[in-house]
């Protein structure tokens, strides 16, 4: 009898402990690949790298980085670079998904050219639009070269100074270099946004949008007052992911600009890029990412709150 009740309590705790051994080889990966980097990064950013090795100098990395003109003005680009990116992207993606989710000609051969962008790396598509823009042999250089349309002497779009800003130190208007960055990144990420839209529009039931036109609706109206309420959850994941994303891609940038001209496209992402790698400041790298990795924290954060939303409301 006793070893019938020993054996039972040996194949229950089996059986209670079996989803932990289960789940096991996922905690070990994301704690090599999620715990152990943050843990060291916000090590190394309390740390500088000297002759003798690593000494503790404290926030004294962040109080640098806050303290320099590059980083204040590396804000204010990423600000111009991620509102131009995502209302670009989410105006054309919008148009483009309305069209194609009312069954024009050819639809699934958009559908395929559409997805061409997406699977591009970010270094191709960067290197894409620099061939394209390079006053010797572009495909637009005919167009930018020419004086009567931009005088004096014709626009290089990757050494053009930028124009005098309208709001003090403010960078807006961008320079030519970070409007050629929002379109290039503007058109790879095309393809997600407008997926994304297609699908939500697609689930709007039509005898709602048929209520509407009968009532009087125009296009106009039907798009303002029924599709964009009834998608509004899937427009706002949409934002987070698409500033999610350009928070966090330097290889546009790499093969496009270069941060360039001068630092008129040194956005944050960037920035770290090139403390880290270009001038060997780890401990300074270390911090600016613990800084983007808050911002990061946020949107992911808000992201979830309104997946959350979505998913009540459906």
């Amino acid at each position: 009898m006793q070893q019938s009740l020993t054996q039972k309590n040996q194949a229950r705790k089996r059986r209670d402990t079996l989803p932990f051994w289960l789940i096991l080889p996922t905690i070990i990966v994301l704690l090599v690949v999620q715990v152990y980097p943050f843990l060291y990064t916000a090590w190394l950013s309390l740390q500088q790298r000297q002759r003798t090795g690593w000494v503790y100098i404290g926030l004294q990395n962040f109080k640098n980085m806050f303290n320099t003109t590059l980083f204040s003005d590396s804000i204010g680009l990423t600000i111009v670079f991620l509102v131009g990116h995502v209302v670009l992207t989410m105006v054309i993606g919008f148009i483009t998904a309305f069209l194609l989710s009312r069954k024009i000609r050819f639809t699934g051969l958009y559908l395929t050219l559409l997805f061409i962008p997406w699977v591009l790396s970010q270094i191709i598509a960067g290197e894409i639009f620099r061939l394209m823009v390079l006053p010797d042999y572009g495909i637009l250089a005919g167009i930018l070269q020419n004086p009567a349309l931009f005088p004096p002497s014709g626009l290089s779009v990757l050494t053009a100074a930028p124009p005098t800003p309208w709001f003090g130190s403010f960078p807006f208007p961008p320079s030519p270099a970070m409007t050629l960055l929002i379109l290039s990144s503007t058109w790879r990420a095309l393809p997600f946004v407008t997926l994304l839209i297609l699908a939500s529009i697609q689930l709007i039931p039509q005898e709602i949008i048929e209520s509407g036109r009968i009532d009087g609706a125009n296009t106009l109206q039907v798009i303002r007052y029924i599709m964009v309420p009834i998608i509004l959850p899937t427009l706002v994941v949409a934002i987070f992911s698409l500033t999610l994303n350009a928070m966090n891609g330097v290889g546009l940038i790499f093969s496009l600009t270069g941060g360039g001209p001068g630092t008129q496209t040194t956005i944050l992402p960037w920035l770290l890029y090139a403390i880290g790698w270009q001038q060997l400041n780890f401990g300074g790298a270390a911090a600016l990412a613990l800084v983007i990795g808050v911002v990061n924290l946020v949107l992911i954060i808000g992201t979830l709150r309104v997946t959350r939303v979505e998913e009540a409301s459906a």
